[in-house]
């Protein structure tokens, strides 16, 4: 186990009504005027900004608003909202939405207070986000884990460029988690999200540290809470149970409580930005085509780990299975579980042309090298993008 500090002051109201506590969490957590951000307007068909306004009015918050948000959210739109912030004075950013809103807000937010230009310093330049204003959020989709988690990831549209920014200052201070809020989403966004809190589990899991073995358990029980909870959540939409498991998995996939003291591997992460970045692609569709790609390279290299979660989260029997049968079996019963859930598991699969295949991987290598688990270079992720586009295993390069 490597030495952590785990930091997560976030607030969480979870349950049924939970946002008609807006008004009195923004309150309780300094906000006097309040700029509401959502995304492109559903909130207001299904009822839930009328609830939320009547919260904020209730308490006689002065607000704004600001929509909009796309998936894959722009760095136009969070500098647009920065100014916003400046310009009125406004001091509390209430995201209500799923992870795009939600990573709007807090770029936003960072931006607000910062003398710099926050896109080339912190998501260009790695520089920490310490200082933002507070952020409280309502979450509308199980996936990315924004609620709770201390990063955000934009897109910047001219260039096509999408990165991360991180820091503890982009952890919200509350988030209202009402699972029946989630009930009207489409089955397909219900099933992107379940593959995201998926990865953020796997990426977690593939770690070569030793000694883990508290969060490695915690880990498969997570992850098979998952394989068996996200099927029956897209079968029974309206099951209030099975979605407040799937609603608190999100969560708790990303707040990096399971991450405490093992580095993860982040590579189907960030060569999946590339996919989303250059064709739009809804982000847990583009990890369901790299995840599996990236595990059938790395079996070849580093066996350890992918035998572990082929017997331990998919239930591959390990009893006189020699461990290549098992990689292959685990990784077959990966896809088929994202197959189940509608995904793609390939670039055929989901209508992508292959021939931005070394764009991608310049860009994927813009850090010269990506992963933990295992280290790869250019070449290996090249190799991977060629896996994931022609859906078939690959020799890496000796």
């Amino acid at each position: 186990m490597v030495d952590f500090t785990f930091y997560n002051p976030c607030e969480i109201v979870f349950g049924k009504d939970a946002e008609t506590r807006a008004g009195e969490m923004v309150k309780r957590h300094g906000g006097h005027r309040v700029l509401l951000h959502y995304g492109k307007g559903s909130i207001k068909k299904n009822g839930l900004y009328g609830r939320v306004i009547a919260s904020l009015n209730a308490e006689g918050i002065p607000w704004e608003e600001l929509g909009g948000v796309v998936p894959n959210p722009r760095w136009s739109l969070s500098r647009e909202g920065a100014g916003m912030c400046r310009d009125r004075k406004l001091d509390f950013i209430l995201a209500v939405g799923g992870g795009s809103v939600i990573d709007s807000a807090k770029a936003m937010a960072a931006q607000a207070v910062y003398d710099g230009d926050l896109w080339e310093d912190s998501f260009k330049g790695g520089k920490e986000v310490t200082n933002a204003l507070p952020v409280g959020t309502i979450l509308t989709i199980p996936a990315a884990g924004s609620e709770m988690s201390d990063r955000a990831v934009i897109t910047e549209e001219e260039a096509r460029v999408k990165l991360t920014c991180k820091g503890d200052g982009m952890i919200p201070v509350f988030s209202l988690l009402n699972p029946s809020i989630t009930f009207s989403l489409p089955l397909y966004h219900v099933a992107c999200g379940v593959v995201d809190m998926l990865s953020h589990m796997m990426e977690r899991y593939f770690t070569r540290v030793g000694h883990v073995t508290v969060t490695d358990l915690m880990l498969e029980g997570a992850m098979k809470s998952v394989v068996k909870l996200g099927p029956v959540t897209l079968r029974e939409p309206y099951n209030y149970d099975i979605r407040s498991e799937i609603v608190w998995a999100s969560t708790v996939a990303h707040n990096n409580f399971l991450g405490c003291g093992r580095e993860g591997d982040w590579t189907s992460h960030r060569m999946e930005h590339e996919l989303s970045a250059l064709y739009d692609i809804a982000h847990g569709a583009g990890l369901a085509i790299m995840l599996p790609a990236w595990m059938r390279y790395v079996s070849q290299i580093k066996k350890t780990r992918v035998v572990r979660f082929a017997t331990h989260v998919m239930g591959i029997p390990s009893a006189g299975n020699p461990d290549l049968r098992i990689i292959s079996q685990g990784i077959a019963a990966l896809e088929a579980f994202f197959r189940g859930l509608g995904m793609p598991t390939s670039f055929r699969d989901a209508g992508l042309p292959p021939d931005r295949i070394d764009e991608m991987t310049d860009r994927a290598n813009r850090w010269n090298g990506l992963g933990n688990y295992v280290r790869l270079d250019k070449e290996d992720i090249r190799a991977i993008y060629r896996m994931a586009a022609e859906g078939r295993d690959f020799i890496p390069p000796q």
